[in-house]
């Protein structure tokens, strides 16, 4: 039996292990798929553990993704971003990646069939998402404007990708000045956590419009304030549970080299969600 899991604290919420098990199960794969816990300062040790026990993948959640990065060999994509989601335990030496990445750019093109190539994308918030999420446009061949409360914050990250990205256009503003970056945008991702706790959201109604795609990272509420202002201007709506997914199916199809069952994924995951 292959064991795979996830390493995060807390963990308890999560809802990869039932979409994971409903990969396996949909493919008759003799595989099962854990939760670790380890204390924040032991997030190395813990990898270390794994490796020794012959686990054969681990996703990584807060707080481990960046100290994770420094303790396995990423590839050039996780590197850039900085931070880790997924571990191979395959070859000889742990290998990090960051899935998150493909799973913002997949939602958005299979569930809004966005043309990111030459679009105009805006991404609200400069943490770990936002990181994964501006490097995925931007080597999706998008212009990327990244808007984040402090400014410098956006500004490092927009340094980051265009060193990273060949060819990339990012700039960076402030929240203030999200109606002037919308005007003229075409993809809007929400990657803070603003409308996960209260119904709140981090982009005023006045600066959607109906040439938008609109991606809420937040998946806890499904409808978030962001997607019902979004839909009452027209746009084009994605629900965090696409990026969940998709990151998730990245990290199965990694590990197991079979194609992703997403239909079967997808019913557990917003099976979960419902409860």
């Amino acid at each position: 039996m292959d064991v795979y899991g996830l390493i995060g604290n807390p963990v308890g919420h999560s809802l990869s292990p039932p979409m994971h098990e409903a990969a396996y199960d949909a493919l008759g794969l003799d595989a099962r798929y854990v939760t670790f816990e380890p204390d924040e300062d032991a997030a190395v040790d813990a990898v270390a553990g794994a490796d020794a026990l012959g686990v054969a993948g681990l996703n990584v959640t807060v707080p481990f993704k960046r100290d994770v990065a420094a303790a396995v060999e990423t590839d050039d994509l996780a590197s850039a971003v900085g931070a880790v989601n997924t571990l191979d335990f395959s070859g000889e030496t742990v290998t990090g990646h960051n899935t998150d990445v493909e799973g913002a750019v997949r939602a958005l093109r299979e569930q809004a069939d966005a043309k990111l190539e030459g679009s105009t994308a805006v991404v609200v918030g400069a943490g770990g998402a936002g990181r994964a999420v501006a490097f995925g446009l931007a080597d999706a061949g998008a212009s990327v404007r990244v808007a984040n409360r402090t400014v410098e914050r956006a500004e490092s990250l927009a340094a980051d990708v265009s060193r990273a990205v060949d060819g990339a256009t990012v700039g960076a503003r402030g929240l203030d000045d999200l109606v002037g970056a919308l005007a003229d945008a075409d993809v809007l991702v929400n990657a803070t956590s603003v409308g996960m706790e209260e119904d709140e959201t981090p982009v005023p109604a006045a600066a959607l419009h109906g040439g938008l795609v609109v991606l809420d990272a937040v998946y806890a509420p499904l409808e978030t304030r962001l997607l019902r202002d979004a839909t009452a201007a027209g746009a084009r709506t994605v629900d965090g549970a696409w990026m969940l997914l998709y990151q998730g199916a990245a990290a199965f199809e990694r590990w197991t080299d079979e194609p992703a069952p997403v239909d079967a994924m997808n019913d557990a995951l917003r099976n979960g969600l419902s409860q």
